[in-house]
């Protein structure tokens, strides 16, 4: 159908949301080390976090915090394991590991790099708030301190660096330029403005991108900036996308939105917004096993009504919602029936438009669904099955329904 463009009206465009983003967006997964610090999820088997790394490669995202080695030798085994795998297998992703901004959390990600054969950035991380400082005692002479050594030791060993302010949305603009121009001064090469409580709306995302922009042109226009989101006021996903429009290159997010209370900005969720935005043209066909991945291994179950991914995303027993559907599926026109009454394909991740049976169907839903089944829709059955589905108080299961199909 040539005239597909001219169906959808796009508000979006006139907006101006869709303008291309000014520079190659890049993504850092933290499924493996912020998204295993939920108290309610279950640290997988390194079998799993291997199959995982792979789902995140085919995804295209660039790089993959692999662990926090300064927790103990269960964090270094796991590291070292997933370290060897990208080189094993040669996959394009690249490791990073998380370790507070200290020597000694820093020598063990060292030793797992020199012992694998590959650069595994740091991403050294330090509380930048007054009210982190304030409960911690600490003050801003410790933390340039606790910074500068770091830093330069990481840089001395080769390693690149990510310096990573926590609560970076929450701390004052004087301290946040005395520690982003120490960072810089010591070699790294990555700032990350960490929204870590979740506090951030968009306006103050961008404002906070832009301060940081300016110390990074002042100090060195080389080193590039990351943003990492969560979710505690349902923002993760809007607040990435804001983020990226004031510039940050790099965004962090993990499978499903786990992490740290109600969890990080879902990565999965973030993809699609912004393949939809035409800003990246990852293939997304992986997306539903790698959030299906996480969930069976981390126990979060995927809420039904989960975006894109979750079991009623592209499923309708409606009877206005299913004759759309099933008309454009007529049609032969499979981006149509994506379309029709959904704002995501999808055939984009991988999935196909489901048409149920159930008390709000029409006989449009029943006779497609014979249909599909190879099954004939004489006029007495798709009847019967029609009338069984009025006396239902939900969607009938496959079961049920070839129990009718049975009676004939």
């Amino acid at each position: 159908m040539d005239s597909k463009p001219e169906l959808i009206y796009d508000w979006n465009a006139r907006g101006g949301d869709v303008q291309a983003c000014p520079h190659p967006i890049e993504f850092d997964d933290e499924t493996l080390r912020d998204g295993l610090q939920s108290p309610s999820v279950i640290d997988p088997p390194v079998e799993v976090k291997v199959r995982l790394l792979h789902l995140m490669d085919r995804l295209g995202i660039q790089s993959a915090d692999i662990g926090l080695p300064g927790a103990g030798p269960r964090h270094v085994n796991s590291a070292a394991a997933l370290a060897r795998e990208i080189v094993s297998s040669k996959l394009a992703i690249r490791p990073n590991c998380a370790a507070r901004t200290l020597v000694r959390d820093i020598q063990p990600i060292a030793d797992i790099s020199q012992a694998v054969g590959i650069p595994i950035e740091i991403c050294t991380f330090i509380g930048s708030s007054s009210i982190r400082q304030f409960v911690e005692d600490w003050s801003l002479g410790r933390l340039l301190q606790h910074t500068e050594e770091a830093v330069r030791f990481a840089v001395g060993l080769g390693l690149p660096v990510t310096y990573v302010t926590e609560d970076t949305t929450r701390a004052h603009p004087e301290t946040l330029s005395e520690l982003f121009k120490a960072a810089i001064a010591a070699g790294a090469t990555r700032l990350c403005l960490c929204d870590t409580v979740g506090y951030a709306t968009p306006n103050g995302a961008q404002a906070l991108v832009a301060f940081a922009q300016e110390i990074v042109q002042r100090e060195n226009p080389a080193v590039k900036l990351d943003w990492h989101g969560h979710n505690d006021r349902g923002l993760g996903v809007i607040n990435a996308i804001a983020a990226l429009r004031a510039g940050v290159h790099r965004i962090h997010g993990t499978a499903l939105g786990i992490g740290e209370r109600v969890g990080n900005a879902p990565l999965d969720q973030v993809l699609v917004n912004l393949r939809l935005l035409g800003w990246i043209e990852n293939d997304l066909t992986a997306l539903g096993e790698y959030c299906r991945t996480v969930s069976e291994a981390s126990g979060v179950g995927i809420p039904i009504n989960y975006p894109v991914v979750g079991a009623d995303a592209f499923r309708t027993g409606t009877g206005v919602h299913a004759a759309a559907v099933i008309k454009a599926l007529r049609k032969g026109d499979v981006w149509l029936a994506d379309l029709v009454y959904s704002s995501v394909p999808a055939h984009l991740v991988g999935l196909d438009q489901k048409i149920e049976i159930g008390p709000m169907s029409g006989e449009s839903n029943v006779i497609f669904w014979l249909e599909q089944r190879g099954v004939e829709p004489a006029e007495a059955l798709v009847k019967r099955i029609f009338a069984r589905a009025k006396d239902s108080d939900r969607v009938l299961t496959e079961e049920e329904l070839w129990s009718l199909v049975g009676q004939s």
